[in-house]
């Protein structure tokens, strides 16, 4: 057994046919984490959709009415960029309940993934990049409303920026949102972040890791959240479509050993959600995922062996 639980629903699909987002992938991804024996099917719990009572937590009640009974305007299906369906709001509705459980989920067992989420242009009265609720918002709200936590903390290493997160969080002093990503890509413009890292085209493994290191260990030892949420995007991989960094699976690998490991040590639960990936091949973008859930299991490992060690 891992040792935290994956969330997980056949419904993640969004059913999107020939698109660039591989919502295939969600499948893909669980399918291995079973074939390769990494988790057992007792790891895995379903979600339940997210309630409209959690949605205006974040978002405004005419985009969640106009989302649920299809009359977007034709401007805000380009703004969505993808193709609308029922299919594609009950896919929504569960990624964002699933994040809600995962939050839950981590302050039980300080480590939680939904094989989903990460839904970070979605802004409170509009979708934008693929993202039509906020599921992180979603889920850090309402785990402050039910006094689970007070703050919290937003790791987005997503290839692009958060700019949903950052306008969400604008001016909330409970809420740190850190954001990585190539700067020359989508979105444009970028409301800023609490710490936003700028990166030019082509930035490797060595850069990114130091740059990241040095402004998100810092913020840990400041802000000291009860809970971290790391939106752990495939995107900035060197052979994405939609990205123009250029880190290696083992650079991304670092990357989640870092932001996984710095969390347990200060003693934050923290959740994960997969975002973007769009590999040229989809099977490298799944790649990339489950070895952020072997990270997991090593990190937490690490940090369980050390609380017991005499």
């Amino acid at each position: 057994m891992l040792g935290f639980k994956l969330v997980y629903h056949p419904g993640y699909d969004l059913h999107l046919g020939d698109h660039i987002f591989p919502s295939e992938k969600y499948r893909m991804v669980q399918q291995r984490l079973l074939h390769e024996r990494i988790a057992e099917p007792e790891d895995f719990v379903e979600p339940e959709p997210a309630t409209d009572e959690d949605l205006l937590l974040v978002h405004h009640p005419d985009w969640i009415r106009r989302l649920k009974t299809g009359s977007l305007s034709f401007q805000e299906l380009l703004r969505l960029e993808v193709p609308f369906s029922r299919e594609m709001v009950r896919a929504v509705l569960l990624a964002t309940g699933g994040s809600i459980l995962a939050a839950r989920l981590a302050l039980e067992g300080s480590v939680a993934f939904n094989l989903s989420g990460g839904f970070h242009h979605a802004f409170p009265d509009h979708g934008e990049g693929f993202c039509a609720i906020h599921d992180v918002a979603v889920a850090l709200r309402r785990l402050q409303r039910d006094g689970s936590i007070r703050r919290a903390m937003v790791v987005d290493c997503d290839v692009h920026q958060g700019n949903g997160t950052a306008y969400i969080f604008r001016d909330d002093p409970s809420v740190f949102t850190l954001s990585i990503h190539q700067y020359n890509n989508y979105p444009s413009p970028k409301p800023p972040s609490d710490i936003d890292i700028h990166l030019p085209d082509g930035v490797g493994d060595e850069e990114y890791l130091d740059l990241l290191r040095g402004a998100y260990l810092p913020a840990l030892d400041k802000f000291r959240p009860e809970l971290v949420a790391y939106i752990a995007g495939a995107d900035p991989y060197e052979e994405d479509q939609l990205g123009g960094l250029c880190l290696t699976m083992e650079g991304l690998r670092r990357r989640d050993r870092l932001v996984l490991q710095a969390a347990l040590e200060h003693n934050a639960a923290i959740f994960v959600t997969l975002a973007g990936g769009y590999a040229m091949r989809v099977e490298d973008t799944v790649t990339i995922h489950i070895n952020t859930v072997k990270v997991a299991r090593e990190a937490l490992a690490k940090r369980r062996a050390s609380r017991s060690a005499p």
